[in-house]
């Protein structure tokens, strides 16, 4: 599975593997495995209900950190995932250093985030992405208020230790993006704008101790991993952002990417 998230260079590829009534899930970047990943669940949400669970409105699958639900709903997938918790610490200068703007607040959990002072300060930011290793946090987000109407919130994402310098979406930073805006707006729910290249748009919402996050995915290419590397990748599969999911087609394995 690493050689072929190797292979396939995108920022996740996910695979899973049906067991009973649920699928078990792993998410792998360039850089190595990851524990949970929303935009990868996103694309093999995709991939399972319009290739194998045509008539399904939900899929339950397990992974690293527990149970993760997702249902279809009126054309967009919701997503049921674990919050962060908002672990506040000090603004140093070191995060002043590696990413160009002095935060106005930091917090920890798995990853980082840190507040900004506008959208454009988010917009333009242009991280040194070797000063951003030495960062704690296997992410680094960065979130500031919309300056566009249509939006709450606006953020970036950076993952240089997985050797991702910029995610496109990023579900995962967002179950801890969300519990801050929700909080700081006094909403339960959001409409989130990722500023990266490509860009993103999540609608995303607080639930106890759970966050909710819909989208939606679109297949744009079909392909084949052919026999030699079939012998490496002995799942039945299904990812993002280069989503695969596998299918036995002659000597080679059919598979889907999405995004």
């Amino acid at each position: 599975m690493m050689n072929i998230a190797k292979e396939n260079n995108f920022s996740e590829t996910a695979f899973a593997v049906r067991k009973g009534n649920a699928y078990h899930l792993r998410w792998f970047t360039p850089g190595g495995e990851i524990d949970f990943c929303g935009h990868a669940t996103l694309g093999t949400s995709f991939v399972i209900f319009n290739y194998y669970e045509k008539s399904s409105s939900e899929i339950t699958f397990m992974t690293k950190v527990g149970e993760l639900k997702v249902q279809r709903k009126d054309g967009i997938f919701e997503m049921d995932f674990p919050a962060y918790t908002l672990n506040r610490i000090e603004v140093t200068d070191q995060m002043e250093d590696a990413i160009g703007v002095r935060p106005l607040e930091a917090y920890i959990d798995r990853d980082l985030l840190l507040v900004l002072p506008d959208a454009a300060s988010v917009v333009k930011l242009q991280p040194d992405q070797n000063k951003m290793l030495q960062l704690d946090g296997l992410l680094t987000a960065v979130t500031a208020p919309s300056d566009d109407e249509k939006y709450d919130c606006i953020s970036r994402v950076f993952a240089p230790k997985l050797n991702v310098p910029e995610d496109s979406v990023t579900g995962s930073a967002h179950c801890m993006i969300t519990p801050y805006w929700c909080h700081r707006l006094r909403k339960k729910n959001l409409v989130c704008y990722q500023a990266s290249k490509r860009t993103g748009v999540l609608f995303a919402g607080i639930h106890g101790d759970r966050v909710k996050i819909a989208g939606n995915a679109a297949l744009y290419s079909e392909g084949r991993i052919l026999e030699n590397c079939i012998r490496q990748f002995p799942l039945e599969a299904a990812g993002d952002s280069g989503n695969i999911e596998r299918r036995k087609y002659g000597s080679s394995q059919k598979v889907f990417f999405t995004t």
